[in-house]
């Protein structure tokens, strides 16, 4: 595991437990799982990248548009081949394959990952076949500044 994705895990780490709050974004108080992942990001680069505008629970089944993928590639650059996986990596989901990608987590390791679950909190979860078969994108988060 790099150094930077190390740091990653244990900052994923440390939001478990916090709430699932829709459009959440704070450490013990609620997030969802973009929040999470804004979180994060503040913590690795001091502050956000871009305003996140507010988005309904449904927002991927009403537009139809990819805004996570866009997201992912804008701010992390291109994706990465699902088995390149790393500890610290960004995982991008998609319940269906006629849905826009909705879900992302933080690759733990090699059987794992983290994000925020509505109606639980955020977990550790194991990276079964049916949460592996949905990843539709990896991306690593650009090098940190401070490494």
């Amino acid at each position: 595991m790099t150094g930077q994705g190390a740091r990653i895990v244990a900052l994923a780490e440390s939001w478990i437990g916090t709430p699932y709050r829709h459009q959440g974004a704070t450490k013990g108080v609620g997030c969802d799982c973009i929040g999470l992942v804004r979180g994060i990001w503040r913590e690795l680069y001091g502050n956000e990248p871009e305003a996140v505008p507010a988005y309904a629970p449904d927002w991927a089944e009403r537009s139809g548009e990819e805004r996570l993928l866009e997201a992912g590639r804008r701010l992390f650059g291109p994706a990465l081949p699902v088995d390149a996986a790393a500890p610290g990596d960004l995982l991008l989901f998609r319940w269906r394959p006629d849905c826009a990608a909705k879900h992302a987590g933080i690759q733990a390791g090699p059987r794992h990952f983290i994000h925020a679950y509505e109606q639980a909190a955020v977990i550790r979860s194991a990276l079964v076949p049916s949460w592996r078969r949905r990843i539709v994108a990896v991306h690593r988060f650009p090098p940190d500044v401070h490494d």
